[in-house]
């Protein structure tokens, strides 16, 4: 935590003007308490007693801890629609790649541990959250779904929140529509766009033309080729953020709620890109 949210973790003195009593905490303080939870992996009753141990150990004891169920009600009303700590500085000459891919998250529910003691069933429910994520290895954009809406039908919502200019798009095949394309080329009309064709797909003049370009460079090149000369591993960055997420996070929303269970996935995206900021490893092939 900050010395500025430390500051401003509460406010001592809370107006009445005849319409409800102002909030006693600011956004930036349930952000920073959800984000400990998070860190942690604590349900919010065992945060706040966490919350409220450090603050006595920092001597701070006129400072108190939002309760648990003020932060559960407040964390859908906090306002931002997309990862915190975004921005970074890289080289002019250092091409700006976004890799686009989704991945399920289990709804908060009975374990599979649970289910065989007690001899009972539970119906899996899943989320999708679908991510962008540059070569730097920051989530750009996030966007919470159900499990029955398809991938590409996220890509403008995922668009929007990209503000770093782009000159390199990929995608796995099950983006490779025209819909896909041509929203992407209205986002960063200088992007080159990189999506493996279907394996149904056939030559068409109605195609989009950087598709047609694709499907025609699978055929000339082969599959293999052609990912190496258009350079199609940069997607594999979207699979490294899929599974920092799941291993740093959890692969599970705790949150009952949709909207709680969106903010959850923002700010978890928000603790990757911070820690994203603190350093990533460097790995190099030896063989």
């Amino acid at each position: 935590m900050s010395e500025d949210i430390i500051n401003n973790w509460q406010y001592d003195e809370r107006v009445y003007d005849g319409t409800g009593s102002s909030v006693k905490y600011p956004d930036s303080t349930i952000e920073a308490c959800h984000y400990i939870r998070l860190v942690y992996k604590l349900p919010l009753r065992q945060a706040q007693g966490l919350i409220e141990s450090l603050l006595t150990k920092l001597g701070m004891t006129r400072l108190q801890c939002p309760d648990y169920t003020l932060l559960s009600k407040r964390l859908k009303q906090l306002n931002f629609t997309a990862p915190r700590f975004r921005k970074h500085e890289r080289p002019d000459d250092k091409i700006a790649a976004i890799a686009i891919d989704s991945t399920g998250l289990k709804r908060f529910g009975m374990d599979e541990w649970h289910q065989e003691k007690h001899k009972v069933n539970a119906k899996r429910s899943w989320r999708k959250a679908h991510f962008a994520v540059d070569e730097a290895h920051f989530i750009q954009g996030a966007v919470l779904t159900d499990k029955n809406t398809m991938d590409d039908q996220v890509v403008g919502v995922l668009c929007q929140s990209i503000i770093t200019d782009v000159e390199h798009v990929s995608a796995d095949k099950m983006y490779d529509t025209n819909a896909v394309y041509q929203t992407l080329e209205n986002h960063f009309p200088n992007a080159e766009i990189v999506i493996p064709p279907k394996d149904n797909i056939f030559a068409d003049e109605a195609h989009h033309p950087k598709r047609m370009s694709n499907l025609i460079g699978c055929f000339a090149l082969g599959i293999i080729g052609w990912q190496s000369v258009r350079q199609y591993g940069k997607r594999n960055i979207s699979e490294t953020a899929m599974q920092r997420y799941k291993n740093i996070i959890g692969n599970t929303l705790h949150s009952r709620e949709f909207e709680n269970q969106s903010k959850e996935m923002l700010l978890g995206c928000s603790i990757l890109n911070r820690f994203t900021h603190l350093g990533m490893p460097k790995s190099y092939r030896v063989a």
